[in-house]
């Protein structure tokens, strides 16, 4: 069925434009959305929902971020939206997963809405056009690079791929993501792919980040750079098993770490319609798991060694805790989706430095008195 047409979409501010797209199917308003801001990116419309970038320049696995505020990967999955998505203040957007082969994800319905928790579960499965329209997308992206944004590439494996055959659906991603990729992330977490979180496993992350490792290192010698790698990992996990990724990920050279990806549990949500389907939770029902494994990382690794933190956060604070826990960077996902745009320059500016955020007060005070 096709989806309607919401032309003017880009123009509303989001308390408007969200009871129109909460009224649609989840994932059709996500479709919806996307459509949007493909076909209306890099032209004249996108003034209409862009926002200023918070400036706040970090460096971070060697790669200068304008801003420590980024977008989870799974949000644009085939990397048509970049322009669009990075228009609304984020330091970075991650794109994906993609898998070599194109494969359509599990069936419908497979997302769903626990608007009471501001949260959402999802069972799509890696649905993307795969590896070579994920390419020509990312290239096809043009002003969020240009003007100092970051890009990172999520990959996955197929999901006919057999698990003890994993490996090789990852380097084959990783060989082509590698020329278009500011980083890397390597996601063996996700909760919809049969298996897939086994790769998290003692000896088979070890197989896994040895082989991906040796194939980063051909590739940088290829193409005369080096692109950081980062492994994301559930928030479903204990302490003696975050300890273990620590150590695999230190060992392997491998560049940081994306904590977490979406939960499994249901503790949090029981009784709330939807909350027995299955899949990943996300929104506000993961914060707390997502910074309890960061605290751990944060505790296991060496001092730099890079944590992107997500999971949860819905405002300025969110995103302060998890900086507090231990990360160095934040991405958002569920909370565009509760909250919209204006909460990327919200997250941004409550990661500013102390001094700067009260300078900002400061002027701020002295314009309304002017």
């Amino acid at each position: 069925m096709p989806l309607p047409r919401l032309p003017t979409f880009p123009a509303l501010p989001y308390g408007l434009a969200r009871p129109f797209l909460f009224g649609l199917d989840p994932e059709a308003a996500h479709e919806l959305t996307l459509q949007t801001l493909a076909r209306l990116q890099n032209t004249p419309a996108m003034c209409l929902w862009a926002r200023e970038r918070v400036s706040d320049p970090v460096t971070v696995a060697g790669l200068a971020f304008p801003n420590r505020i980024g977008l989870a990967a799974g949000l644009d999955k085939n990397g048509r939206c970049i322009d669009g998505l990075g228009a609304m203040g984020f330091g970075f957007i991650e794109v994906g997963t993609v898998t070599p082969k194109p494969q359509p994800g599990n069936p419908k319905p497979r997302m769903f809405r626990l608007k009471e928790a501001e949260a959402l579960i999802n069972r799509l499965g890696f649905n993307n056009e795969g590896l070579e329209a994920f390419v020509a997308n990312v290239q096809r992206s043009r002003s969020f690079r240009a003007g100092g944004g970051i890009v990172g590439l999520n990959i996955g494996k197929n999901a006919a791929t057999p698990i003890e055959r994993a490996a090789d659906d990852y380097l084959l991603a990783l060989a082509g993501v590698y020329p278009f990729a500011d980083y890397v992330t390597i996601n063996i977490s996700s909760p919809n792919t049969k298996n897939l979180r086994a790769l998290q496993g003692d000896e088979a992350l070890d197989a896994l980040l040895a082989a991906l490792r040796t194939r980063r290192d051909e590739l940088a010698t290829q193409f005369d750079r080096h692109v950081p790698m980062f492994l994301k990992i559930a928030p479903d996990l204990d302490e003696a098993q975050i300890d273990l990724i620590a150590a695999t990920l230190v060992r392997h050279g491998i560049d940081g770490v994306v904590a977490t990806n979406t939960t499994l549990a249901r503790e949090a949500v029981q009784g709330l319609a939807h909350a027995e389907e299955g899949g990943g939770l996300s929104g506000r029902p993961v914060f707390e798991a997502s910074n309890r494994v960061i605290r751990r990382l944060r505790a296991a690794l060496p001092v730099p060694f890079p944590i992107i933190g997500v999971g949860g956060v819905l405002s300025g604070a969110d995103a302060l805790a998890k900086r507090e826990a231990g990360a160095d960077l934040v991405q958002i996902y569920t909370g565009l989706i509760y909250k919209g745009p204006a909460l990327v320059p919200e997250a941004a500016r409550a990661l500013l430095p102390v001094a700067a955020r009260a300078m900002r007060s400061a002027a701020g005070a002295g314009a309304g008195r002017a």
